[in-house]
């Protein structure tokens, strides 16, 4: 089965290197690239309309100019109350407890990642993905 993964960050290089990094797997996946919090809720209202779904993983950096990580996610949970929302993993290159602990709690983020994702949190991140499409 395909996936859609969305890359939110206003870092060229961060996003190449998450682009990259999700390329090497071995799954099929459809990439769309977001330097905004705006550009990211704007190709998700583009794949709902085109696909009639969100992405099935979104890799979001929390710290950009304009719209904040934090307020993509609320802006998701409020514009799209009725659709299955998308598994949703924090990219960040700051070691901030205060958002690892706001994110642990967080109902959508499913995880927290320092910059770069590695190939190995990449396997365990599919997996995951695969055990809740399964459960489906």
């Amino acid at each position: 089965m395909k996936l859609t993964a969305c890359i939110i960050d206003d870092d060229l290089v961060s996003q190449f290197a998450t682009r990259y990094c999700i390329q090497q797997s071995n799954r099929d996946f459809d990439i769309i690239t977001c330097s905004s919090g705006e550009e990211g809720l704007k190709s998700c209202f583009e794949l709902l309309e085109n696909s009639n779904k969100l992405p099935d993983i979104i890799f979001l950096d929390l710290v950009m100019d304009g719209m904040s990580g934090w307020d993509f996610l609320h802006n998701l949970q409020n514009l799209f109350k009725g659709h299955e929302l998308p598994s949703v993993y924090v990219l960040s290159a700051f070691v901030n407890t205060s958002d690892r602990t706001i994110a642990k709690d967080h109902k959508l983020i499913s995880g927290y990642i320092d910059k770069p994702l590695s190939r190995s949190f990449l396997d365990k991140i599919l997996k995951e993905e695969g055990k809740k499409r399964n459960a489906l």
